[in-house]
């Protein structure tokens, strides 16, 4: 067996095995055998019981951090999303919840050096090649991880990390509307959908909750269940990904299983969240449910979010639709997800004649470091 160094971090409502760039092969096409092995993957159990996976995406990722190539940033963050079930590792987006990790990470590690209080770190993320701006507190050198700020999802506080997507829009495909349009008929097999693409953050697909006769505040575990709406949903994600650009074909589309994402969107009502605090329609504005490679998100994709907070802003899409109407043009968009609420601030600004513009998107996460080692392999 072999063995790095790596650090073992949540980040978010997600964990990853985070490395330096420059202890990893030099050759890109070297790093999956090394990822699959120490997640744990392929796993037809789904349970990644022989690697440090937790069977689910959002516990099944790799972070790559080193020396930034860009001087817009301080650092470069690449991210590989582990398939669990399938021997793939997908470089095609971001994690938004990782993103909270490599800021305090480059401080701790002395790829960043920073003075006490507030410090904010510029990420270049390799797989959109967008700027991430990472702001926290740092104490003694290392990054302050002891708070009082919570995050549904996750048990207990830490400190705040506010992260500013800047200009997120075209993440993927160049484009925050891919299409041109707010709003758009998708035909798959299993029927026609109205639908809006928007490519900010990473690229997603929203589909109204009532065209597939569903509330939009099913758990994961509901949806997960019911195989036909997996189906469905996985078929239009898939003709999205074709008319998006992001894909050639069904073929292509159906191997990546990380973009776009496919989301259930919903007016704000009431529902039970995961652990069994109820939520009123009047705590969110929208209630969304994300399919995260072909599983229900147990919360949110960040990125999701960030794209969710920007389509709310588009004319005419059906996030804007679902939202709250008297949702102003600062306010928070308040995600109403099976964890809990996030709040998402965004601005796009629509000017006639032109093509809307995402100029930023912007919220708050936890993180910790959790242990760091050798991983083998």
């Amino acid at each position: 067996m072999e063995k790095l160094p790596a650090a073992f971090i949540r980040g978010g409502t997600s964990k990853a095995v985070v490395f330096h760039l420059s202890d990893l092969p030099g050759e890109r096409a070297d790093w999956d055998p090394i990822f699959l092995r120490a997640m744990g993957s392929p796993d037809a159990n789904g349970r990644q019981l022989d690697g440090m996976g937790g069977g689910i995406s959002s516990l099944s990722k790799v972070c790559v951090v080193g020396p930034a190539s860009t001087e817009q940033a301080d650092v470069d963050y690449t991210f590989a999303q582990v398939q669990v079930d399938t021997a793939v590792v997908d470089f095609a987006g971001n994690c938004g919840n990782m993103s909270s990790a490599i800021g305090p990470f480059a401080v701790d590690e002395g790829l960043v050096h920073a003075a006490d209080g507030p410090t904010t770190v510029r990420i270049h993320n390799t797989n959109t090649g967008k700027i991430i701006a990472s702001t926290f507190d740092v104490s003694g050198g290392r990054a302050v991880t002891d708070g009082d700020y919570a995050i549904d999802g996750v048990s207990g506080t830490g400190a705040p990390v506010r992260l500013d997507f800047l200009d997120p829009g075209g993440s993927a495909t160049g484009r925050l509307l891919p299409s041109g349009q707010g709003l758009d008929r998708l035909d798959t097999e299993h029927g026609a959908f109205q639908v809006s693409m928007v490519d900010a953050a990473n690229p997603c697909v929203f589909v109204p909750a009532s065209s597939l006769g569903w509330s939009g505040t099913e758990l994961p575990e509901v949806l997960e269940s019911n195989l036909d709406l997996l189906h469905t949903l996985e078929s239009i994600r898939q003709t999205a990904s074709v008319a998006m650009g992001i894909s050639t074909d069904r073929e292509a589309a159906a191997g990546n299983r990380l973009t776009p994402f496919v989301a259930l969107v919903a007016e704000p009502q009431d529902y039970r969240t995961l652990s069994g605090r109820d939520i009123s329609a009047d705590e969110v504005d929208v209630v969304v449910r994300f399919l995260s490679s072909g599983r229900p998100h147990r919360a949110v994709p960040v990125t999701g979010a960030m794209c969710t907070a920007i389509a709310a802003r588009v004319p005419g899409s059906t996030v804007q639709d679902a939202a709250r109407q008297s949702l102003g043009d600062s306010a928070p968009l308040r995600l109403g997800t099976p964890s809990g609420i996030l709040d998402v601030n965004s601005s796009v600004s629509v000017e006639e004649g032109k093509a809307p513009h995402a100029e930023f998107a912007s919220t708050y996460r936890t993180t910790r470091r959790l242990f760091d080692g050798n991983v083998y392999f």
